[in-house]
């Protein structure tokens, strides 16, 4: 062996220490698994095979030991059992092995799905997952699909064959619609939009992980606000802690069990290797900072803020005046317009993956005016949020 050759090995022998010696904090995600705190979507990863594989690598590094991923990600589930395979290859993985979460789109036939999940699992070079989520359970046809219908014999199925180990949902459906999917005892995990500046699914995630169903926060930097890339103002906001970091730290000192972290580049996941293993309940420092954000949002809204309560609805018009007015909040707030208006350019283009109706729908008939406990002007108030955000047509990254 020469010089080169041994240093090479010797590097390849630390790094493999330094993976299995590092602290690794799991939770558990359903009733046999354990997951690192953070996931690895794999949503974004999709310029090469190479690039995913220095992506799943550089989360390998940092103790992340779940995936995932779905067939709707384009060439995602191929580039990643490459890159799986190629770590494999080179001796790394994370202690216990890879976790994997895959999904598949309700309503498909019983011999379709069949074909999907065993397409899945040779795009991923496994014999068996580990968990596949039924993707986007947003309606009621979707969830009766899954207890009763060809779903429910899909996964039995599945079951049946050792092909899959647990079976979840991710869900943009409504609060009732998930409690219900959440009540069926037929879950063992689930993936929902929780975000610090929108907590009201929190409530329900807490039941879930009392029940022992395993909870990931669905795209908490992202769909939770933009906090990537935030506002001066909400940096500001939120000293002496960064925006990201904060709303990271707040869902997990509540005890969900997993945030995925979409990565296109292994720099994207230098947050992550900050708090992979920050299972803690949250500082002083960290919970005035929360209060202090929530102030200066407020004050700022003065007497337009909408508390959120969800007394207005249903509106006859189905306006969904809760969301509409929630992205006026966070835009007028802490100054997050272009999240505002990419949030709000989607109502009525991402089918049952969001909202179907903008503010225009309001006819202004006055139900909603005497169930608001703050006498909110509501028509006005989304007529100054459709002027404010409409501005460009919206386009989801996927689908």
């Amino acid at each position: 062996m020469t010089a080169n050759q041994m240093i090479k090995t010797h590097l390849i022998l630390l790094k493999k220490l330094k993976i299995k010696s590092m602290k690794e904090v799991r939770r558990a995600f359903g009733k046999n698994y354990s997951v690192s705190l953070f996931t690895l979507g794999t949503m974004r990863a999709l310029k090469s095979p190479e690039a995913m594989y220095l992506v799943v690598k550089a989360a390998l590094e940092i103790g992340i030991n779940h995936l995932e991923t779905a067939p709707l990600y384009g060439p995602a589930e191929s580039y990643l059992g490459k890159a799986i395979k190629k770590l494999a290859r080179e001796g790394l993985q994370p202690n216990g092995g890879w976790i994997i979460t895959t999904k598949i789109l309700p309503g498909v036939g019983l011999q379709e799905g069949k074909l999907q999940i065993k397409n899945m699992l040779s795009r991923l070079g496994v014999s068996k997952l580990e968990n596949l989520a039924i993707h986007g359970l947003n309606l009621t046809d979707h969830l009766e699909w899954s207890i009763n219908g060809a779903g429910s014999e899909l996964l039995k199925w599945a079951k049946g064959e050792n092909l899959v180990e647990q079976f979840g949902f991710s869900s943009h459906g409504s609060t009732s619609l998930i409690t219900e999917a959440l009540e069926s005892d037929l879950f063992d995990f689930c993936s929902l939009h929780l975000h610090l500046l929108d907590q009201e699914r929190l409530p329900i995630a807490q039941k879930a992980l009392e029940k022992g169903i395993g909870v990931m926060a669905i795209s908490p930097a992202d769909k939770g606000g933009q906090l990537q890339n935030p506002s001066l103002t909400l940096i500001d906001d939120c000293k002496p802690i960064p925006p990201l970091e904060l709303a990271y730290r707040f869902l997990l000192a509540n005890g969900i069990s997993t945030l995925t972290v979409g990565a296109a580049d292994p720099k994207d996941l230098e947050i992550v290797r900050k708090l992979v293993n920050s299972d803690k309940a949250l500082t002083e420092i960290e919970r005035n900072a929360i209060k202090t954000m929530q102030k200066k949002r407020i004050d700022r809204l003065g007497a337009s803020y909408c508390g959120q309560c969800r007394a207005c609805i249903p509106c006859p018009n189905s306006v969904p005046i809760p969301e509409i007015l929630r992205l006026r909040n966070l835009s007028l707030g802490h100054d997050l317009i272009n999240f505002g208006k990419e949030r709000y350019n989607l109502i009525g283009k991402a089918g049952h993956w969001w909202e179907q109706v903008n503010a225009t729908a309001c006819k202004e008939c006055g139900e909603c005016l005497p169930r608001c406990p703050n006498k909110l002007p509501i028509p006005k108030l989304l007529l100054d949020t459709h002027n404010l955000l409409r501005e460009r047509d919206g386009k989801r990254l996927w689908g």
